[in-house]
């Protein structure tokens, strides 16, 4: 990073790809707070450094604006906010709770807006301004069954982010890194077993899952100066997407939808 020393932000960062993002920051010399409800069972470290970890609800619209006030005025600053907080239980969307459906879009979406509208407020008072970056997804760019409110959330908070680098410009950078699948201590939920992780990271044009150290990489970069001039920019961090259905049924009979021309 050529900005050292920022003090940065990362929601739900004690665990899974937040940590991994975290850690990102930490190598790159970075001085790092992470918040989530509960601690994490062993702090979050990388290159000899320790993240501080500050208890948080980021659902609690009180509560986030004194919190991010209070890690800026107790390091100096406030360069950078990553909003990776958040998630879903799988679920089909016909006879779906809407008290729960509701709740996982409000952590999606309502809790990063909130979340950024509190770090504008210190940021726009910097010199030097600052960056938010939102954790997307890809279940916000194509259908998302089984986790419907969540893809819309993700949807909203991509469009959101746009809006807000239009608005906040050119104090604050906003971007959004669009995730895809994503290999973490919860892996196995969503995959199944290690076999079950191969098959998936098979559909995967570059042949695996996402690292967190990836997403954290990607994080990094857009919080640096060396992207001082992107914003409202979306980064698919995808492994090339996902292959069209449709080759692999058309592949026995036409090789080459299958990858191999002759």
């Amino acid at each position: 990073m050529t900005d050292t020393r920022q003090v940065v932000v990362v929601t739900g960062g004690t665990r899974g790809v937040g940590a991994g993002i975290a850690r990102s920051f930490l190598a790159a010399g970075a001085r790092v707070v992470v918040c989530a409800r509960r601690a994490p069972e062993r702090p979050v470290e990388a290159a000899g450094a320790t993240a501080e970890f500050r208890p948080l609800d980021v659902r609690d619209a009180a509560a986030v604006p004194a919190f991010l006030a209070r890690v800026a005025a107790d390091h100096g600053s406030l360069d950078a906010l990553v909003n990776n907080a958040g998630g879903t239980p799988h679920a089909p969307l016909a006879g779906a709770d809407p008290v729960r459906q509701a709740k996982i879009v409000e952590l999606n979406l309502l809790a990063p807006l909130h979340a950024s509208l509190a770090a504008y407020e210190v940021m726009r008072a910097q010199d030097t301004g600052g960056s938010i970056t939102m954790i997307g997804s890809v279940s916000g760019t194509r259908p998302s069954p089984g986790t419907a409110a969540y893809g819309a959330a993700k949807a909203g908070l991509d469009n959101l982010a746009r809006t807000m680098a239009v608005e906040w410009a050119p104090a604050v950078r906003v971007n959004t890194v669009v995730l895809g699948l994503a290999r973490t201590e919860s892996a196995h939920v969503h995959y199944g077993d290690e076999a079950g992780v191969a098959r998936v990271a098979r559909t995967v044009p570059l042949g695996r899952l996402a690292e967190p150290s990836d997403v954290g990489d990607a994080c990094v970069f857009l919080a640096s100066g060396r992207a001082g001039y992107i914003s409202g920019a979306s980064l698919h961090l995808h492994g090339g997407g996902e292959r069209p259905a449709f080759l692999a049924a058309a592949s026995a009979d036409h090789p080459t939808y299958g990858g191999t021309a002759s």
